[in-house]
Parts: structure tokens; C-alpha cells; sequence
């Protein structure tokens, strides 16, 4: 394993101090505007200080308002019933979209959109984009999650490495195994301890399930967790025997000292594409197919910790990296959700 020697603190890029702006209750609107500003609300199932997936879409939401002036809403839900509410509420108001941020909130739209016809729906890790008004963002972040696993099965001293999820929706399932699938293909000899927490909030827990992990011998763990994940850092810091991959944002500084790297989706970016159409008029009912060719996903290394990776492994994760951009690599055995 790499010694915990020199680190650099990186940032996931304009989301510096977002992260400590706490989630509300209450829907938390900008100042109103004109009639004829784009109106954008995101709807997330967890606090937007967990510094991943929903940090990451607030960030998102920050750049529709930057760079399109649009006027913005932000509320956590948790609940499928709250999900089918906010959703209510926001197309009663007339937003020009709403973004349900998670696989989860795919049924609300799909219940909810017939109603408010001149709202458009964006779900993300969505599958399906089956009404005029109803659009998702699939992100294929098997593919870094790929090359984290050949880095892992790469640097592993026990052959044996963790994942831990938040719960067990296929998006979560589908990067994990896509992990394993990197790990096997330059280690044969490794095996993968996989565990969910039951929830995206309760960081103690995912504290735990990773002690549990680092007492069977894993000494590297791919998190998928949210908030839930900020406990995996803090397992691998305190045993001092395990190394960490982040998730959905750039979590290198998050614990830089047990962090190998982190697993990023671009949210600002995607959010961005998808309302730049909305409001240009050019937006049609699909899915969205985001990877690595549009640079929104990608696996990105703690600065210090490149220069310890040996040539030949970062040669081999380089050359994988640019099959997966051209299309000429699956890491997974057939198509699914993400």
C-alpha cells in the first residue's frame, strides 16, 4: 500500500464554499425576476453539505443561475411522498424546471409532469424519458469507476477491497461492479467485500460498516454513500489501515491523508447542458447519455498521490481511460443504469 507521505488539497472547482450552505425545509428561492427568466428548482434527497452528490447539484444549480440568469429554488425531500408534493408545488408556480436530483424520484415525475405540462422534469440517473415534459440525465459512471478499480486492484497489499453504498439502487449497484470488474482485470486474486448502509445521512453507520470492512482485511474502499460516506474517511483515518476513493464530487480534500482519489460527475456541467436547450428552445424528451466523451464523468487523483503511482500502472489506467473516450471499451457486461 502507498505510505500516507506528501499531500496537495484540491477542490472541486466553483464548489469551494457551497458546501457549508446548509439544506432548508423550506423551498429557498432567489429574489424573484421577469416573467421571461428561466426559472430552475432542484429537489435533493439529502443536505447539500454532504460535499458529493448533493452538494455537487447545488453546485450545478448555482452555474444555471450564473450563466443563464436564471432565478433558482432549492428544497430537500425525503420521502416518495414529499417528492410528489415539492414536485406539485414547483409546476404550480410555473418553474420552467425541476430537477428531481436521484434515480428515486423518477415515479414522482412521472406521476406529477401530466399535470403541469409546461414544466419539463429532469430526473437524474434516470432510465426512461417516457412523457413530453419529462427528461433524465443517465451518468456513466461505471467508467471511472472502472479505472478506480484497476488502481485499486493495482496498489491493494491484501488483495481484498470494500465498497460501501448508501442504499442498493442500481445506479450504486452498477458502479460497483464496474469497480470490481477494474480491480479483476489487473489483480485475479482480488475480492470485493460490498455493504449498504440503508440510508444516505447516517455518517456513525458508514463509520461503522467500514471499520467492519477494515477488520476483514479491505484496505481500499470505494464509497457511494453521500453524507453516509463522510464516516467511511473517518474509519480509514482512525485505523490508519485503509485507503479511500470519493464520490460524485472532487472529495480529494475531504480527508487528503486516506484519500486516493475520487470518482467525479461534472453536475454544473451536465445541469448546465441540459438547461442552456430549455432555454434556447431547442430541448426534446430524451435521455440524456453523459460519460466520458462529454467529459462529465472521470476519475480524478489526489494531486501528491500521482507522482507515487508506479509509470506502468498509470500508463496502463491512462491507455484504459482513453478506450473508455472513444467508445472502444465497456466496463460493464452489458448496458445499465447509471
Amino acid at each position: 500500500m502507498l505510505a500516507p507521505a506528501r499531500w496537495l488539497l484540491s477542490t472541486f472547482a466553483g464548489g469551494g464554499a457551497l458546501f457549508l450552505v446548509a439544506a432548508c425545509s423550506a423551498p429557498k428561492n432567489d429574489a424573484a425576476v421577469g416573467g421571461s427568466t428561466l426559472r430552475v428548482a432542484l429537489i435533493t434527497p439529502g443536505p447539500i453539505s454532504d460535499r458529493s452528490w448533493n452538494g455537487g447539484a447545488y453546485a450545478g444549480l448555482l452555474r444555471i443561475r450564473d450563466s443563464l440568469g436564471a432565478q433558482i429554488s432549492h428544497i430537500q425531500s425525503k420521502t416518495p411522498a414529499e417528492f410528489d408534493e415539492n414536485f406539485r408545488l414547483y409546476g404550480s408556480q410555473g418553474y420552467s424546471l425541476v430537477i428531481g436530483h436521484g434515480y428515486e424520484f423518477q415515479d414522482a415525475a412521472r406521476r406529477v409532469a401530466p399535470s403541469f405540462p409546461r414544466t419539463i422534469y429532469l430526473i437524474t440517473s434516470a432510465t426512461v424519458a417516457d412523457s413530453p415534459n419529462v427528461a433524465g440525465i443517465r451518468f456513466a459512471f461505471e467508467e471511472p469507476s472502472y479505472l478506480a478499480g484497476m488502481l485499486a486492484g493495482s496498489l491493494t497489499k491484501t488483495s481484498i477491497i470494500g465498497c460501501i453504498g448508501g442504499t442498493e439502487l442500481p445506479p450504486v449497484k452498477t458502479s460497483f461492479d464496474a469497480f470490481a470488474r477494474g480491480a479483476r482485470a489487473v489483480n485475479d486474486k482480488v475480492r470485493v467485500l460490498t455493504s449498504y448502509i440503508g440510508n444516505w445521512d447516517d455518517v456513525s453507520a458508514g463509520r461503522e460498516q467500514a471499520l467492519a470492512q477494515i477488520s476483514r482485511g479491505a484496505d481500499i474502499i470505494f464509497q457511494n454513500a453521500d453524507a453516509a460516506g463522510l464516516g467511511v474517511f473517518q474509519a480509514a483515518r482512525q485505523s490508519r489501515k485503509a485507503f479511500v476513493f470519493g464520490s460524485n464530487s472532487n472529495q480529494n480534500d475531504v480527508a487528503p491523508e486516506v484519500t486516493l482519489g475520487s470518482i467525479v460527475i461534472d453536475l454544473p456541467h451536465a445541469f448546465l447542458l441540459v438547461a442552456t436547450e430549455i432555454k434556447e428552445g431547442r430541448f426534446k424528451p430524451r435521455v440524456f447519455e453523459l460519460g466520458a466523451a462529454t467529459d462529465v464523468v472521470k476519475l480524478v487523483l489526489n494531486p501528491a498521490r500521482e507522482s507515487e503511482i508506479p509509470a506502468a500502472i498509470r500508463r496502463r489506467i491512462d491507455s484504459t481511460a482513453a478506450a473508455l473516450k472513444a467508445g472502444g471499451l465497456r466496463p460493464t457486461p452489458s448496458s445499465s443504469a447509471k
